[in-house]
């Protein structure tokens, strides 16, 4: 069964961005249908999971409704007859898991609402645009200058966050954007902290950050109003998408995508860069950089989001980073973000899987030089490049900016070191993520290698021989007790003349003889020849045996104690 995630009077603590993994793990005929119990997993932790049970024409409504994305989905066919067989039950449990995991890797469909509710029903049951107009609508009552023009459905990706298309009552012509979103995760700010920083941020200007009209902020979300962009985003352009269109319709396959030209590469890189530069010199934290998150004004490119950070939302890269602990602060994840960014607007995708071994052929060998610095193996276990050394590369230490603006920021010291201490705080968390999924997977490679056939094959083959080299041993053993025993025995060896009981070679450890007992009567009948007699006749001649049995015969010889007991006579 799933936990419900607690809220925090003023953040969730839920992290929407972590990977759901499922395994369908049995099924069972009900009348004429068939469940297949599901084990739902977030993370790493095989403690934060739980069981759903769905039918198939769940997963058909399911597909149905992912089918604006555009991807060919491997769902398995319907079958109408025959769908009770246990083969065919099992194949199409097959199936659908295959299915499940498509979903669950697709880095867009994973994070879309619709299949978080389908995984985890009781975490994501809120009706997040009924909220958002609740919230939106006590913010019109206090600012009774805007009104609705209308809901811009799933225009973004994040679940808790909305956008509507507004306008002013002074201004009814000219559209705006408000977005509101809940606090997340990452939020380490007092309530007052956070309602100054947000206050500022229409105050502040760059020339490559897109303005904010107005912002704030109450104590469980916040709230933003910018101006609306009729050619949209970065993201938009490469992939000649509509605005307006949700966000899964414009990207998840979009049918044309165009890589920008060289000199827009060079040109636009380098205007991010310097606008990242301005926010870290300044100390506020991003960490959101994406082709959706710049918008694209002319022939200029701003950031878009800053309130991201502040309201501590998780970053739309965050289950790539959190792979490496070398992307462990907010500026190496704002370097391996652009690292994303420049390799969609050079070949018009984001990479199939990071890190990248090969790049593709690109308009320049030092696009490739700058993509290997950040998406490269090599990179990842070593560490990312600084933003002052992306600027002094090849690829942007010439291109000339044309926009002279100078930047406007103002912020309390006060402020400054409340953002200084969240910064750490949304670090200390990550590290420790980060932490959790590098011991997870030191596990499962620990268990995959004992598990091997190889690994197999080599524990048998050292475990014969750690048994023949036992059974050497013990022979070995069993060799030497048996030689110091007739060491005992016979003295100096079977070589050596019978030797009388009655004055026996003393043994090689040094050890007095036990003195003679009294003789007993002699045998009337049959008798027993004494061990050391008989042991020491094994290795003597025939005629000292037949000797010895005349001398004990006439009583000559007389019983003796050999290891603590005495050889006895029969009466």
């Amino acid at each position: 069964m799933a936990f419900m995630e607690k809220k925090s009077p003023g953040k969730v603590l839920l992290d929407d961005t972590v990977p759901l993994s499922c395994v369908i793990e049995a099924s069972q005929n009900l009348q004429s249908h068939t469940e297949y119990i599901i084990r739902v997993q977030r993370g790493v932790s095989a403690e934060n999971s739980w069981q759903i049970i769905r039918r198939y024409s769940d997963f058909d409504v399911l597909n149905a409704s992912l089918q604006i994305s555009g991807l060919i989905l491997p769902l398995p066919p319907k079958k109408l007859i025959g769908n009770m067989d246990r083969e065919f039950i099992a194949e199409r449990q097959r199936g659908l898991q295959n299915y499940l995991n498509f979903i669950t890797t697709q880095h867009m469909l994973s994070n879309c609402e619709l299949v978080k509710k389908f995984l985890d029903p009781i975490n994501y049951s809120s009706n997040y645009t009924e909220i958002a107009l609740q919230q939106v609508s006590m913010f019109f009552r206090s600012e009774p200058n805007w009104e609705v023009v209308e809901p811009l459905k799933e225009i973004g990706w994040r679940l808790r966050k909305r956008h509507l298309l507004i306008k002013s009552k002074d201004q009814p012509k000219e559209r705006q954007v408000l977005s509101w979103a809940d606090l997340g995760p990452d939020m380490f700010l007092s309530d007052k902290d956070l309602q100054s920083a947000m206050k500022l941020l229409s105050s502040w200007s760059h020339p490559y950050i897109y303005p904010v009209t107005f912002a704030t902020a109450s104590e469980s979300s916040g709230l933003v109003i910018r101006m609306y962009n009729e050619k949209g985003t970065l993201r938009d352009y490469i992939c000649k998408a509509k605005p307006k269109d949700p966000f899964m319709k414009k990207y998840c396959s979009p049918k044309k995508i165009q890589g920008l030209d060289l000199q827009q590469i060079k040109t636009f890189g380098r205007q991010i860069l310097e606008a990242l530069k301005f926010l870290h010199e300044k100390r506020i934290p991003y960490g959101h950089l994406h082709t959706s998150n710049v918008m694209l004004d002319g022939d200029t490119c701003k950031l878009l989001d800053l309130e991201n950070s502040l309201l501590g939302l998780p970053s739309y890269y965050r289950p790539y980073y959190t792979q490496s602990r070398k992307i462990n602060t907010t500026e190496a994840i704002d370097v391996y973000s652009f690292g994303h960014l420049l390799y969609e607007i050079t070949y018009g995708k984001p990479p199939d899987s990071v890190p990248v071994d090969s790049f593709p052929s690109a308009p320049s060998s030092d696009i490739v030089s700058v993509l290997q610095s950040i998406l490269s193996a090599d990179a990842w276990k070593i560490s990312m490049p600084t933003i002052a050394q992306l600027l002094e590369t090849p690829l942007f230490a010439d291109v000339v900016l044309l926009n002279t603006e100078k930047p406007q920021f103002k912020m309390p010291t006060k402020l400054k070191e409340a953002l200084k201490t969240a910064k750490e705080c949304m670090e200390k968390r990550l590290n420790e993520e980060q932490k959790a999924i590098h011991r997870h997977k030191r596990l499962t490679r620990a268990q995959s290698h004992h598990g091997s056939e190889e690994e197999k094959k080599r524990r048998k083959i050292l475990a014969r021989k750690k048994s023949k080299q036992s059974v050497t041993e013990n022979e070995a053993d069993i060799s030497t007790k048996n030689s110091n025993s007739n060491n005992i025995n016979s003295g100096s060896g079977a070589s050596s003349p019978l030797t009388s009981p009655s004055s026996p070679t003393p043994p090689s450890t040094g050890v007095s003889p036990v003195p003679p007992q009294a003789a007993p009567p002699p045998p009337k009948s049959e008798i027993d020849l004494p061990s050391q007699t008989i042991a020491t006749a094994n290795g003597a001649g025939r005629g000292a045996l037949l000797s010895s049995i005349q001398s004990f015969r006439k009583g000559h010889l007389k019983p003796t104690v050999t290891n603590d007991r005495s050889i006895p006579t029969i009466k």
